[in-house]
């Protein structure tokens, strides 16, 4: 399907019905992670920790919709042209998404809001995959936010955006694995060694004092804060 006319598309839905594909699209999204995860994690989620994914799942509904109303009042731009571009918007979101969330997450590390808002993700010290929906609103919101900025400072590439979307949710499920799938030869080659990996975010929880980053350890290593 040409993605100019699936976007126009968009344009002309119901209100309702754009609110309900955004809900659809998060809770897909949701269940994919989960289903992968049992192969690696037993673990049954608590009641709990069901509520607080529907609450997550909920939030990053509300952001979809504001991501896309903000598109269609012209405050965020993107192409829609498959060329060269993708590969430059993909690193660029890539890594200024990877900044922004990491000075984000140290900040709430290092401020009342650890133990008034993060706390809450740290009660796992072995995380699973459920854990990366058990977020208190503020930081749901909060990352939301930083991803509307992103998208509102420059205009991305519209496959960039998805490529960005798809890398964004294999990191965040292998951060919360409870297990490590690549071997330790994997993970010291070159360009591997410096990404987020499953036991790079598991040691962050299991030492709140390392490892901030998400999808690379650069920042980390240039802050002194890399484990």
């Amino acid at each position: 399907m040409n993605i100019e006319y699936l976007l126009n598309y968009l344009l002309h839905m119901p209100i309702w019905a754009l609110w309900l594909l955004f809900l659809v699209e998060n809770l897909l999204i949701t269940c994919s992670i989960l289903l992968i995860g049992r192969f690696f994690h037993k673990d049954t989620p608590t009641s709990a920790e069901w509520t607080m994914c529907i609450i997550t799942n909920i939030l990053n509904t509300v952001i979809t919709y504001a991501g896309f109303w903000m598109w269609k009042h012209h405050i965020i731009h993107i192409t829609t042209v498959w060329s060269w571009q993708v590969l430059p918007d993909f690193l660029l979101l890539f890594i200024g998404m990877d900044l922004l969330m990491f000075l984000f997450h140290l900040t709430i590390h290092k401020t009342f809001l650890y133990k008034a808002v993060h706390q809450l993700h740290h009660a796992y010290t072995d995380p699973s995959p459920i854990d990366l929906f058990v977020l208190h609103p503020v930081e749901t919101i909060g990352f939301g936010a930083l991803w509307l900025l992103l998208l509102v400072v420059y205009p991305f590439n519209f496959y960039a955006v998805m490529i960005y979307l798809t890398v964004n949710v294999i990191f965040g499920l292998a951060g919360h694995l409870g297990v490590e799938p690549l071997p330790v030869q994997v993970r010291n080659l070159p360009i591997v060694r410096y990404l987020g990996t499953s036991t790079f975010h598991h040691q962050h929880h299991q030492d709140i004092n390392y490892n901030f980053g998400f999808y690379t350890s650069i920042w980390d290593r240039l802050f002194k804060t890399y484990k």
